[in-house]
């Protein structure tokens, strides 16, 4: 690769799209919403462990260069000194590859109350009723509550992300992690990107925050789930009360580890 690469992880409906949005008015800068890499280097792995019977002619040379090929394949177009921020929340879960494969890269972790992060995901379920969704598998059936179990739980979309970010605050690669919360994102925007800038090296860049673009549409049709990389014009805060059940709020209103200083052990810079 001739430029640099970042990546954007964390927790999902965290503000990831809205971060990548703003930073790629910088002209340097490409970023998006979540790509094939992060998939395509899970396959490769797959493909090259001994669940192939050829493997065993692969040393973990050939696979560090194959892997590494992904990213300089994908990106083969970047321009030299520009940067390119890959956004997937496995990438929380590969550090040790990451840091291997990119020593300078860091890692920004969009993280987010829980309790909003489902909020906003039945928002969108309830929103288009007459779609079902491919995060639940284009089911139709279903409730809140089983809804919640199964984003919640260890494979799903929250429980899987949660479950990484945690792993990453306690890994020995923790360094190259910056915690950036939805609600600065939000309501401090300015702080937000220049912390980001400052933690990843690069000269401040003036981004306007009234006038954001990012359009998914497609996708989002696709996948049955219209509106969920739908990033608002103006970057603000939605003030809103919950739709979850008391009971499911009170569940996870206390699993916001990053906020707990007991429970960040290596001392991960949140903003």
């Amino acid at each position: 690769m001739q430029g640099d690469i970042h990546f954007i992880s964390g927790l999902p409906r965290a503000g990831s799209t809205l971060l990548s949005a703003i930073l790629r008015q910088n002209p340097r800068f490409r970023a998006g919403m979540t790509g094939p890499v992060g998939s395509l280097v899970d396959g490769m792995l797959r493909s090259m462990s001994m669940s192939n019977e050829t493997a065993i002619f692969i040393s973990d040379e050939q696979r560090r260069e194959l892997v590494k090929a992904i990213f300089s394949t994908y990106y083969a177009d970047l321009p030299k000194g520009h940067v390119v921020f890959d956004t997937n929340r496995n990438w929380c879960a590969r550090l040790p590859l990451v840091t291997e494969l990119f020593p300078r890269a860091k890692v920004i972790c969009c993280v987010r109350h829980i309790p909003w992060i489902l909020d906003s995901v039945e928002r969108l379920i309830r929103r288009n009723k007459y779609q079902p969704s491919g995060i639940f598998n284009f089911e139709p059936s279903g409730t809140v509550y089983s809804r919640v179990d199964g984003l919640a739980g260890p494979n799903g979309m929250v429980g899987f992300a949660w479950n990484a970010l945690r792993e990453a605050f306690c890994s020995e690669q923790s360094a190259c992690l910056l915690a950036l919360t939805y609600e600065t994102l939000t309501t401090q925007p300015e702080r937000a990107i220049a912390a980001v800038y400052e933690f990843i090296g690069e000269k401040p860049f003036a981004h306007d925050f009234q006038n954001i673009e990012f359009d998914a549409e497609e996708f989002d049709r696709r996948i049955g789930t219209p509106g969920l990389h739908k990033v608002g014009r103006r970057v603000e805060s939605p003030g809103r009360k919950t739709v979850l059940p008391g009971d499911l709020w009170r569940k996870y209103e206390n699993d916001a580890f990053w906020s707990d200083p007991a429970r960040n052990p290596n001392q991960v810079r949140v903003v």
